[in-house]
This record gives structure tokens, sequence and C-alpha cells, in this order.
């Protein structure tokens, strides 16, 4: 009878055990879980400001596209809109992707291919969006030049400290652009650090 007595104690224990391990691995889950959303968090509400903004810019331009004329300013002014609306929504659909992967209801192997994709989907957004940013200046400024005081910098010209500004801003904007984009390699390496953790 102390054996049978003995295996029904030590077969208690055996499930209390793997029930307490379950629960480990769930409050492990859990806190892995919330640490990986709050990494996104931030950069987040940034850009969700940022989209915000451009969305402000965007409509001024639209109820102002009016005193766009001419083909050039015209095409300008579509150039501009696009990149004011097209990519803030990009970018936050990308980070979306990237911030509600749940850890809990997919394997390692499968969470851990789902970042990588997003992840690298964000990077090459962030890429895209420097390069057009940069360029999309050459376009912006005489959209906004046209609109704020009714001047076409393409038959004018632009003066001297024109030019110094204009290239002191595309400078100050291409290191602006390097440090924001390492600063997502960095949160994105972090992450998927936080992901491999979890082998």
């Amino acid at each position: 009878m102390e054996i049978e007595e003995l295996k029904a104690a030590w077969l208690q224990m055996s499930n209390e055990l793997n029930q307490q391990k379950k629960l480990t691995d769930d409050i492990i889950l859990n806190m892995t879980q919330e640490k990986y959303k709050n990494k996104f968090r931030n950069v987040t509400t940034y850009e969700t400001v940022g989209a915000f903004i451009c969305f402000c810019i965007a409509l001024l331009l639209i109820v102002k596209f009016g005193k766009l004329d001419t083909w050039y300013l015209k095409a300008c002014g579509i150039l501009s809109l696009s990149y004011l609306i097209a990519m803030p929504i990009l970018v936050l659909k990308a980070l979306k992707e990237i911030e509600t992967l749940d850890i809990s209801k997919n394997s390692y192997k499968a969470n851990l291919s789902h970042y990588v994709k997003a992840k690298n989907r964000l990077l090459r957004l962030q890429q895209i969006g420097m390069g057009v940013g940069i360029l999309g200046m050459f376009f912006i400024v005489p959209v906004f030049s046209k609109i704020s005081s009714n001047k076409n910098i393409f038959e004018i010209g632009l003066k001297t400290e024109q030019v110094v500004l204009l290239t002191i801003t595309v400078v100050v904007t291409i290191g602006f652009c390097t440090w924001a984009y390492k600063g997502y390699q960095r949160l994105t390496q972090s992450a998927q650090e936080l992901l491999k953790d979890l082998e």
C-alpha cells in the first residue's frame, strides 16, 4: 500500500510541477510580450505625431492647390501631396504590423520569421522615406514658396542666401535621417534579440 501511496503522491507532485512550469512559461511570455510592445510604443507615438503634422500640411496644400498656376508647380504639388499622405500611412502600417505580433499564439520560428519580414519592410520604408524626403525638398520648396509668397522660384530663381539655407537644410536633414535610421536599426535589433531569447 505504501508503494501505491508513494506513486500517487509522486504523480500529484509531477502534475503540480508541470502546472507550475506552464504558469511560469505563461508569465515569462506575458512579460516578454509587454517588453516587446513597450519597445515600439514611443516610436509609434512619434510617428503618429509626425503623420498628423504631415496630414495637416497636406490639407493646407489641398486648400491652397489653386495657387499653383503652372503645370510644373501642379506636378510638384501632386508629388508633395503623395509623399505627405502615403509615407506616414505606410510607416504606421508597418509599425502596427510589428507591434501587434502576439508571441504567445505562434511558434518561436513563426514569430521570428514574421518579425524579420516586418522589420525588413519597416527599415526599407525608412530608407525610401529618407531618400524621397531629401529629394522631396526640391519639389516641396517651390510649392510652399508659391503658396506662401506667391513667388514662382522656377521663374525668379533662388538668391545666394536661399541656396545656402537650402544646402544647410539638406545637410541637417541627411544627418537627422541617418541618426533616426540608426535608431530604428537599434530598436528593431533589440526587439529581435528579445524574441530570440525565447528560444
